[in-house]
């Protein structure tokens, strides 16, 4: 066989130092035809550094690596595509576009990079440009190489193979890189100073920083349990809401906006979690929608939801402060106007039901002179048909009135 000498010789590539390791040929650079999977910029980086450093490319070394950090820094974090954007990688490595183009060549043959797009000079005649090309676009890709080499364990070939764990070699393989070195090459320019060693962290709390509350919970709830995670109820109370129970507050909500008129504008979540109370207690739609009219009469709250909460809440309380056992100590025959009531009413007189509640409590709000008329002469009547809302709104007109 005849020497190579002279031109001819500087000119061949020199021999690989792996006999065994091959370069990628170009008919499978592509991303349809590679056999290196697919990779995410944060993988795709330390596998790149551990292919220059292993020496399989004879041409590959510190400038191949500042292509593929600034490759990396512009990859898409989740498909691991590219733009190729030749003039300004050269600008951003300071090197020539002959150079990046030299160093694009050796990842493809590495393995790290496949053609997703072929770029072409064509115009597209694209509407109020006068020139306008396609981009090439590169996919991050990992070789076999490097999988062999850190026991990793793949699911299918190609392209679209996954990772699936590392095998016994590899996890001792990782362990013994967690003491070295992470990778084969040191990237630290000559001359460079170690840092210094960081002092321990103080013992003693830090400033004033109150400690945690963890009572209402853990941040991090399995799938099993996402569903009975307690949260706040009626009265301040941790009580589980299922999935379903939520659907039918907002099922609700949307039945009482629409009568409700200054409740239009909160959103359907918002108002069936302001509305949980009410729902508590047993009130369909149209019993709740009666409690909120009188809730606001004369004008239109900006948050809906939170001054139903407020509101709700301000009601509560007088109810926690009394007494559990007032009511059971109470006399209803030592009640005057209760027994004159019982003395005095109608023997044929219908049982009033809940619908003639709902009606009254729904629709008396412009009677309100009748209402007051009739609390005058009969307030727990009033207040069984009415509510209590509908007669402080009623004997209030009356009183301005007079």
């Amino acid at each position: 066989m005849r020497r190579t000498t002279g031109a001819a010789s500087r000119c061949a590539p020199p021999a690989c130092p792996d006999p065994v390791w091959t370069r990628v040929p170009r008919a499978s650079q592509e991303v349809d035809s590679t056999s290196a999977r697919r990779s995410q910029p944060r993988a795709w980086l330390p596998a790149v550094t551990w292919l220059v450093g292993a020496g399989l490319h004879p041409r590959a070394g510190g400038t191949t690596l500042a292509v593929a950090r600034d490759l990396a820094a512009r990859m898409d974090y989740r498909l691991g595509l590219v733009l190729y954007d030749l003039e300004g990688t050269a600008a951003r490595c300071g090197v020539s576009t002959a150079t990046v183009k030299r160093h694009v060549r050796v990842l493809r043959e590495l393995g790290a990079l496949a053609w997703h797009r072929h770029g072409s000079k064509k115009n597209l005649r694209l509407p109020g440009r006068s020139y306008t090309a396609t981009a090439t676009i590169y996919a991050a890709t990992i070789p076999a190489a490097y999988d062999t080499a850190m026991g990793h364990r793949l699911d299918g070939t190609g392209y679209g193979a996954r990772l699936l764990g590392v095998t016994a070699e590899g996890r001792m393989r990782a362990v013994g890189a967690g003491r070295a070195t992470p990778h084969p090459v040191d990237n630290r320019h000559q001359g460079a100073v170690r840092p210094a060693s960081r002092a321990p962290h103080s013992p003693v709390p830090h400033h004033d920083v109150p400690r945690a509350d963890l009572d209402g919970g853990i941040n991090y709830t399995s799938r099993a349990n996402r569903s009975t995670r307690r949260v706040r109820g009626s009265g301040g109370r941790p009580s589980p809401r299922s999935p379903w129970q939520v659907a039918r507050d907002i099922g609700i909500a949307r039945q009482v906006r629409p009568l409700v008129g200054w409740t239009r504008r909160e959103g359907l979540r918002r108002l069936g979690f302001a509305l949980r109370p009410l729902i508590d207690r047993g009130l369909e739609a149209h019993d709740i929608a009666a409690e909120l009219i009188g809730l606001a009469v004369d004008w239109r709250p900006a948050r809906p939801a939170a001054y139903i909460t407020a509101a709700l809440a301000r009601d509560r309380r007088p109810e926690a402060a009394r007494r559990p056992d007032e009511e059971l100590t109470a006399d209803p025959a030592a009640h005057q106007e209760w027994q004159w009531w019982l003395n005095n009413r109608r023997a044929d007189t219908p049982a009033r039901t809940d619908d003639d509640r709902r009606h009254a409590r729904l629709y008396a709000w412009d009677r309100w002179h009748e209402v007051a008329a009739h609390y005058d002469q009969d307030p727990d009547d009033a207040l069984d048909l009415y509510g209590t809302r509908l007669c402080a709104y009623a004997v209030k007109r009356a009183a301005r009135t007079a």
